[in-house]
Parts: C-alpha cells; sequence; structure tokens
C-alpha cells in the first residue's frame, strides 16, 4: 500500500510542477498581449490628435 501512495503522491506532485508551469505561461501570454494592445493605443491617440 506504501508503493501506491508513494506513486500517487509522485503523480500529483509532476502534475503540479506541470500546472504551474502552465500557468506562468498564460501569464506571460496575457502580459504579453496587453502590453501589445497598451502600445497600439498609444499609437492610435497619437495618430487622432495629430
Amino acid at each position: 500500500m506504501a508503493k501506491k501512495a508513494k506513486q500517487t503522491s509522485a503523480k500529483r506532485v509532476a502534475y503540479e510542477k506541470k500546472e504551474q508551469a502552465q500557468g506562468e505561461k498564460v501569464v506571460k501570454w496575457i502580459i504579453g498581449v496587453l502590453i501589445v494592445l497598451a502600445v497600439i493605443y498609444a499609437g492610435w491617440s497619437i495618430y487622432m490628435v495629430a
């Protein structure tokens, strides 16, 4: 029984690491998209004022 518990624990730890890496990747994409949108908006607003 202890062997199965260790395997389950190892799978859980691996899954948590995978989820954390995926989460960080998603956050970086969201931040990148927001920065791009901010640059586009700044350019658009400068164009509209000029």
